[in-house]
């Protein structure tokens, strides 16, 4: 189905110029020195989009593969890490720290709601002992960004190391590492930046690095040893062969996203026009507050399937949207507005699929969500 608009929270629609870029002649890179130059070229852009100065490591593998690496590199057995869980992705970190031998800590916040500073810093003033601290900045299942400044400040008065999975919010939201103090921040191609799924990137800080550096035990594991992607460029060396064609097209993304000037406002004015035609109508959204600029969840009514629901728009209006995940699978349907997807045309044609295709289930909507979507929007 050619004309299939895919408007999921990742992976998104892919530009001209990123499929053009993956058509590119490629070359040997373990063994040319111009791609080692390229390859350094392009995380330095990936600096400009996070704003840090810390070093930037582009790995071959979906986002998961970072969450991993970052886990797998600090943790030794017996280690305390904290995990801060207001949803999925949030309480899955725990896994990966326990995989590692971690002593892990979770603290569990409500899933409709962004992490309470307040109550953070409370539980905090009682138990500090960390080695790091984990939280997703963008909790896709649930539409919920959290205050990443605002986490990572505070982890930073008790020296706790901080670890982000940031794969949903980097390019769609502003980022600050640096001031923010983050240690270890991730991303994924597939989603705002909109390149295929194929690439994780993370930005590793000084302090991060030290205790990669001075662990008293070997790194469990090879692919996910960050160790081993130090002094990459000076000694013209990468651990294993880069998928080249991949990062041909994240370079060509990147361009596009650093000539848009205009990136975070459209990205913040669309989602804002989403939920107001959420809220005019008699759907839910599902979270009560910090709700991202790069997702929404909407909560699935009661007489409505959402297998019936994506086929019925998949084949009648050639728009897939998403569902959730886990305890939300058949509650919540996300609609993904970042990136390639997130332009004025592509959420109005959603939201009149997803208007039409309730109403041709029977669902008796009051309002026509593209019509509220593009008064909004002018």
């Amino acid at each position: 189905m050619s004309d299939l608009l895919i408007m999921t929270p990742g992976p998104t629609e892919v530009s001209e110029e990123v499929r053009r870029a993956m058509s590119k002649k490629i070359t040997n890179p373990d063994l040319d020195p111009e791609f080692f130059d390229f390859y350094l070229g392009v995380s330095s852009k990936l600096q400009q989009v996070m704003k840090t100065k810390n070093d930037v490591i582009i790995m071959s593998g979906e986002g998961i593969l970072g969450l991993e690496s970052a886990c797998a590199s600090l943790i030794e057995p017996g280690d305390k890490v904290l995990v801060l869980d207001n949803g999925i992705f949030g309480r899955g970190f725990a896994d990966f720290a326990d995989l590692y031998g971690a002593d892990v800590t979770r603290w569990e916040f409500p899933y409709d709601k962004e992490i309470n500073i307040d109550e953070l810093e409370s539980k905090l003033a009682v138990e500090n002992d960390f080695k790091f601290a984990t939280f997703v900045h963008c909790e896709t299942p649930t539409g919920i960004i959290n205050n990443a400044g605002g986490i990572t400040n505070l982890l930073n008065k008790y020296n706790i190391l901080s670890v982000v999975d940031s794969v949903s919010a980097i390019g769609g939201v502003p980022i600050e590492v640096d001031k923010w103090g983050i240690d270890i921040i991730l991303g994924g191609s597939q989603k705002c930046l909109s390149v295929p799924p194929g690439l994780t990137f993370m930005s590793v800080s000084d302090a991060a690095w030290d205790a990669v550096n001075n662990r008293e035990t070997v790194v469990r594991g090879y692919y996910t040893n960050l160790q081993l992607w130090q002094n990459w460029y000076e000694e013209k060396y990468f651990p294993y062969t880069q998928a080249i064609s991949d990062i041909y097209a994240l370079d060509a993304a990147l361009d596009k996203w650093l000539a848009d000037e205009e990136i975070f406002e459209r990205h913040n004015k669309i989602a804002s026009a989403v939920r107001t035609a959420i809220n005019e109508s008699n759907l839910n959204l599902y979270a009560e507050n910090g709700y991202s600029d790069t997702v929404t969840a909407i909560e699935i009514p009661e007489t409505i399937e959402y297998q019936e629901l994506n086929q019925l728009m998949t084949e009648s209006y050639n728009v897939m949207i998403a569902a959730s995940l886990g305890k939300f699978e058949n509650k919540l349907i996300r609609i993904g507005h970042m990136g390639e997807n997130c332009y004025e045309e592509k959420l109005y044609r959603t939201l009149k699929a997803f208007d039409h295709s309730l109403r041709d289930l029977g669902f008796d909507l009051n309002v026509e969500l593209h019509k509220i979507f593009i008064n909004e929007m002018n």
